[in-house]
């Protein structure tokens, strides 16, 4: 994880400039680089680096001596470049993962570059021989990356918005800041002006598509093919096994968030039990965070007890989880309800895990509810089909969403987040599935996922089949959702005129609660004018739902209730 940004053709002094570059510090503590391009007066690298892989040699931009003319700057970790470098006989110069970018490049070009990197990656590639820029960012958009292009050619490239709101320009203030497109690659024409022109945006891969780079994965071919449910199931523990052990990858320690529920606990059991087997020689610091007897602090100290982690728990108070609200929100550049609900308590454990610990890489759960059907509305699917159809948008969307929340609340601590529910082989092997496979059953989501690990001895059986806690109501009591706390305090703070005025004010995604209305003020204090980052709030689907927490379904009342 770290944080990359850069410009081309800027008008304004570069001095003054990089002070944005300033604005993304966090995502790398370790050292910072800022580097003209020769030849480009106009154009510019700045580099935050979080040191996880080649202490050394790992600042960015990379250049190596065979390929004087190519400048990279990347955020990502690429787990399969030894396997890449088997196969088509690289010569590395560093020990730094990303390296394999600049020779899968200059063997195939941007196309074959982006389609066989197996990892989480977004990179600004400069071609000062051909006269290129290039831009990418991985599948589900696990590492985030922004741009603004204007008229006249001037191009500014990002982790995170806040790097590129204040960069000043001859015609204006940069205004059309806006997310780049995950699965896709960008080309474009670098004029001697320094000036960029785009020629082409193409998609190089899509979440159902098996991916290119199966051919240099650890786990060649299955064992067996066919959709009988104990190959699934075996298929299924086959990837999420290989998903986790590529991801073990780090020079720095490795930790894992637990929430106790069947995701994080998953990856926490599978991690632990691939360290040991490895011989990694310190023991797995996992993490929770809730309120005093909180659903979550209860089941995660079950999983932590049964696989044997070294267990710290992070007691959440009410007036701090209030006081966080602004900084969260700025770290996040979204208003979008429960993403700021769910990422409060994310941001306090990241913030835990810097400051008392040493673990630097960070495991999590993210992607399994999208990919598995795990979320309550799932059970309300007219169809199995439509299901699937849902699963796909979801996963689509994560950028925007859970993603977003995962990068920015570690990131903000620089922390370097893992997903192994979004390794590309897994999510294409999942989503080839039969619908109806994957639809809930007996009452239950994400049954098939739980199937597959029932006799594994991985989980406690209480917690395989917990049912499914939104993170930002596990955290608080069974009596009080985290989500009613919030908008208790929130309705002494927002009057009622302004709410009845809001659409007036916000035409854009009018804020419909005080809660939304209150995210929305302190998102307009930093970002005026750019609500369009979010396309529309989070909401679930084939319900009648006002509020987006799953404590509010009528399927989740029943099921606490019995």
């Amino acid at each position: 994880m770290c944080g990359i940004w850069a410009l081309f053709g800027s008008d304004e002094c570069l001095s003054v400039q990089c002070l944005s570059a300033m604005k993304i510090a966090h995502r790398g503590p370790d050292a910072f680089r800022f580097e003209n391009v020769n030849g480009f007066t106009n154009c510019c690298f700045g580099f935050h680096r979080l040191a996880v892989v080649d202490q050394l040699y790992g600042m960015q931009p990379i250049r190596v001596k065979k390929f004087p003319y190519l400048w990279l700057c990347y955020n990502g970790e690429i787990y399969n470049f030894k396997q890449l470098q088997k196969q088509f006989g690289f010569d590395y110069q560093t020990l730094v993962d990303g390296e394999v970018i600049l020779h899968l490049y200059n063997r195939g070009g941007i196309e074959q570059t982006a389609s066989m990197l197996d990892g989480v990656f977004a990179f600004i590639l400069l071609d000062t021989a051909n006269r290129k820029v290039f831009l990418a960012r991985d599948t589900y958009g696990v590492r985030p990356l922004f741009k603004v292009l204007t008229d006249d050619g001037f191009l500014g490239v990002c982790s995170e918005a806040k790097g590129l709101i204040n960069l000043k320009h001859s015609t204006s203030l940069c205004s059309k800041v806006e997310p780049f497109l995950p699965g896709h690659y960008e080309v474009l024409d670098l004029k001697p002006s320094g000036k960029v022109a785009s020629v082409e945006l193409v998609k190089f891969h899509s979440c159902k598509d098996e991916p290119l780079h199966v051919a240099c994965d650890t786990v060649e071919a299955l064992p067996s093919a066919g959709f009988d449910l104990e190959t699934v199931k075996s298929n299924i523990r086959i990837l999420f096994e290989n998903a986790v052990r590529k991801r073990l990858m780090a020079h720095r320690r490795i930790g894992c968030l637990l929430s106790g529920g069947l995701d994080s606990s998953l990856v926490a059991a599978v991690l632990l039990k691939l360290m040991k087997e490895i011989n990694i020689n310190y023991p797995l610091q996992t993490f929770a965070i809730g309120m005093e007897n909180s659903p979550d602090l209860l089941a995660a100290r079950k999983v932590a007890a049964h696989i044997g982690s070294e267990h710290h728990e992070v007691i959440l108070n009410t007036e701090e989880g209030i006081q966080a609200i602004g900084e969260v929100i700025f770290a996040l550049e979204t208003y979008d309800i429960t993403t700021i609900r769910a990422s409060i308590g994310m941001y306090l454990v990241s913030k835990y895990i810097r400051k008392k610990t040493d673990s630097v890489v960070i495991f999590s759960g993210e992607g399994s509810d999208e990919l598995t059907q795990g979320y309550i509305y799932f059970h309300k699917a007219p169809s199995p089909e439509e299901a699937a159809e849902e699963s796909e948008r979801l996963l689509k969307e994560l950028y925007l969403f859970d993603v977003l929340r995962a990068d920015r609340t570690t990131a903000a601590h620089g922390l370097e987040l893992r997903v192994p529910f979004l390794d590309h082989r897994f999510t294409s092997y999942y989503l080839s599935l039969p619908a109806e496979l994957r639809i809930p059953k007996n009452g239950i989501e994400k049954y098939l996922l739980r199937l597959s690990f029932e006799d594994s001895n991985l989980l406690p059986k209480e917690i395989l089949w917990r049912p499914k806690e939104a993170f930002s109501d596990g955290i608080a009591s069974v009596k009080k959702s985290w989500f009613s706390i919030l908008q208790d305090y929130i309705d002494q703070q927002v009057d009622d005129l302004l709410l009845e005025k809001a659409a007036e004010k916000y035409p854009f995604n009018p804020p419909k609660t005080k809660e939304s209305y209150y995210y929305r003020q302190i998102f307009e204090k930093h970002y005026s004018g750019r609500s369009s980052w979010l396309p529309h709030y989070w909401m679930p689907r084939w319900v009648k739902a006002t509020d987006p927490s799953a404590r509010t379904l009528k399927h989740y009342k029943s099921a606490t209730q019995e």
